[in-house]
């Protein structure tokens, strides 16, 4: 059996998947029945949710469009989930066309969906791995092919380190991954929290997919950053980390903190 076919045959979709459960709440093709009914039954309990996450991906194309300004010519993002256009690589062109991403995520059926992530764009590569080995991601050949880590890196956690329980170590897990970043790259970090609503339905319903939400506090996630410089204006909400247009309906609500931070050395 191909590789292709290995991972083909690993998709479960008896449960939702985090990825899955995003890629119909923005609106996406990419999903089974199973992700549509959490999706809807995460809209009953947290109604904002939809707007929460087209607002977290506009925080990560104007993230990306910063540190790409910035200078960094490589980026890696980890918990990539399903194509929706602009992907990374996609906004990083905006603007610079000599950017490389490498793509990592854990679900098959993200590498199933390769050639419509990629575009064809030899610069890029797209890896089956886990966040909770992260070792395992720097040290990926198919990282290392597109990724220097003698030179700055823009890492981008978008909504991916809220599926790492406490027992997983998510400080170490991300501390790992700082450690291997060169001075002057930067972390892209958002994370869900439970600070401005009571979110205990919401996450009843991540019970039953393959991951769990984990919400962190204001104070939890800026740890995250540790060693690193948070830019203006420091941690956010989502739709207020340098917004570009007026800020979206419900915005207070949505529960969402976003930053971008810089190493220095």
């Amino acid at each position: 059996m191909s590789q292709d076919g290995l991972w083909a045959s690993e998709v479960d979709t008896s449960r939702p998947h985090p990825a899955r459960i995003y890629d119909y709440l923005l609106g996406g093709k990419d999903h089974y029945e199973v992700d549509e009914k959490a999706g809807d039954a995460l809209a009953a309990v947290a109604p904002e949710v939809r707007i929460g996450v087209r607002a977290n991906r506009a925080f990560m194309r104007r993230a990306v469009r910063y540190v790409v300004g910035s200078g960094v010519r490589q980026i890696l993002d980890i918990g990539t989930g399903l194509p929706t256009s602009p992907n990374v690589h996609e906004t990083a062109d905006e603007v610079a066309p000599d950017v490389r991403v490498a793509y990592v995520d854990n679900d098959p059926i993200v590498r199933s969906h390769a050639d419509a992530l990629l575009n064809g764009t030899g610069a890029n590569s797209i890896v089956l791995a886990d966040l909770r080995d992260p070792r395992g991601v720097v040290e990926h050949p198919d990282v290392r092919r597109v990724i220097d880590f003698d030179e700055p890196v823009a890492l981008l956690l978008v909504a991916v380190v809220h599926f790492l329980t406490d027992a997983e170590e998510p400080e170490e897990i991300v501390a790992t991954l700082r450690d291997a970043l060169a001075p002057g790259s930067f972390l892209v970090l958002s994370h869900a929290t439970g600070d401005f609503a009571d979110r205990t339905d919401a996450q009843a319903v991540y019970r039953k997919a393959t991951a769990t939400l984990n919400l962190r506090s204001r104070a939890e996630i800026e740890r995250f950053f540790d060693g690193f410089d948070l830019v203006e204006p420091g941690l956010a909400q989502v739709p207020f980390w340098r917004p570009d247009t007026e800020p979206p309906a419900r915005s207070g609500e949505i529960g969402f903190y976003g930053g971008v931070a810089r190493k220095q050395g």
